[in-house]
């Protein structure tokens, strides 16, 4: 009987160390985007080699350097990938488009050399971009040493989960990138085949607009996500983490049921001035719950002021008062809020 209940305090200390280390991760952030503040974290800045979210990277030097529909002619470059791939043949023809989802979907590494052999002329050239990139959005803690974040050969890309924070932060704004990284399922131009995205979290959580999955032995799981709900963007980065798309959803609901939507102005037809602008949807700002927070405006030089508890937050010329502007002023919102 002893044994018996000896067996079953095993089973449940077992149980219960695992319940609690449901959401272990080594190092992770969640950040707000435009405003870059970290709401959470542990460990943000501790550097280790990060993977296949380093493709984020390789993604957006690639979209900012080269056309959608420019075709590339495979070279012989692909015949170094290994690990994750999409199976490109030398010689064959193929968008930078489709490349591009191969990359970001389905983590492929023969896509990634393909993108920076045609991008940067050359693999070595192209690292030397990604890294200069890094560099202009202040990622002070990363290298780049390769396109697809392979760390056998070498050290593999090394980074933060506040950088890769940082470097999302930048990639969303781009709607080329989030078109991409929102896709469930992608139709090849070539009509070749159709790629389904990786990333679970986008098809479990409705708030998720997309991220990038990462695994090698020695850099263990990472993962970026992005989420938007209610006019407040969220970015999360995590390292090491087991049950990562669990954890990123958890940690998305818990810091959006912090704030709530303060209504600014109505969808429909407004006139200020004698000046006229349409909103296609309701304008509204994310604040704090129970924050007592106001958000008023005046119109002053041929300007509208906003003003959040009286204090100057944003100002716009009447030409910007027409949608999309909501998008700039929510952005502007967040960022000065917080500075």
């Amino acid at each position: 009987m002893k044994k018996i209940l000896l067996f079953i305090l095993i089973i449940t200390l077992c149980l219960g160390d695992a319940h609690a280390s449901e959401f272990y991760a080594k190092n992770y952030i969640v950040m707000q985007a435009d405003s870059m503040q970290v709401l959470e974290g542990k460990k943000i800045h501790e550097q280790q080699s990060v993977a296949s979210i380093s493709k984020i990277m390789t993604a957006i030097v690639a979209i900012e350097n080269c056309a959608l529909n420019t075709e590339i002619e495979l070279s012989e470059v692909i015949a170094k990938a290994y690990g994750s791939a999409v199976y490109l043949h030398i010689g064959d023809k193929i968008t930078m488009q489709d490349l591009l989802y191969a990359l970001l979907l389905r983590s492929g590494n023969d896509a990634a050399l393909a993108i920076a052999d045609h991008v940067g002329g050359n693999i070595e050239h192209f690292v030397e971009m990604m890294n200069q990139k890094a560099q202009e959005l202040q990622m002070t803690n990363t290298i780049f040493n390769n396109p697809s974040g392979l760390d056998e050969e070498d050290d593999g890309n090394l980074s933060t989960v506040y950088d890769m924070a940082i470097l999302m932060n930048y990639c969303i704004q781009n709607p080329i990138f989030e078109k991409i990284i929102g896709t469930q399922n992608y139709h090849r131009l070539d009509k070749k085949g159709t790629w389904k995205n990786k990333n679970k979290l986008l098809l479990q959580y409705d708030d998720c607009i997309g991220g990038k999955t990462g695994y090698t032995k020695k850099a263990k799981r990472t993962l970026v996500n992005a989420a938007k709900k209610d006019g407040l963007t969220l970015i999360c980065v995590t390292f090491n983490c087991g049950d990562d798309f669990n954890f990123h959803k958890a940690l998305f609901e818990k810091h959006f049921s912090n704030y709530t939507s303060l209504l600014l102005f109505n969808a429909g037809t407004h006139i200020i001035d004698h000046y006229e602008f349409t909103l296609d949807e309701d304008l509204t700002f994310p604040v704090l719950k129970e924050s007592d927070q106001k958000v008023t405006y005046q119109i002053q030089d041929e300007r509208i002021v906003f003003y959040l508890n009286h204090k100057q937050i944003a100002n716009y010329a009447y030409e910007y008062l027409k949608f999309p502007f909501i998008e700039k002023i929510i952005t502007n919102f967040i960022r000065m809020i917080y500075e």
